[in-house]
């Protein structure tokens, strides 16, 4: 679920991966969401801001969305972890 600040909830699935953290940091993270198809394209004008995604076992992390793509498969929303990852 991508939950934007206004509170609009996207249902969708992501795909999510961790980086190994960097010295002392957090570990960087990263992934795709993909709007379920009742949500349509997803968040409108969604590049650049922040949400937070909402994962099934109930937690959640900060993401800013850096791009979008259409194509066959549906929209997908490529996302920026920040802070730790919440998986």
């Amino acid at each position: 679920m991508l939950l934007s600040s206004d509170g609009t909830r996207t249902p969708g699935t992501a795909a999510l991966f961790a980086e190994p953290a960097r010295k002392g940091g957090v570990p960087p993270w990263a992934g795709d969401f993909r709007p379920a198809n009742s949500a349509g394209n997803g968040p409108k004008n969604a590049v650049g801001k922040t949400f937070t995604l909402e994962l099934p076992n109930g937690s959640t992390g900060k993401v800013v969305v850096q791009s979008l793509k259409t194509g066959k498969g549906g929209t997908i929303l490529a996302l920026m972890g920040e802070d730790a990852p919440p998986f």
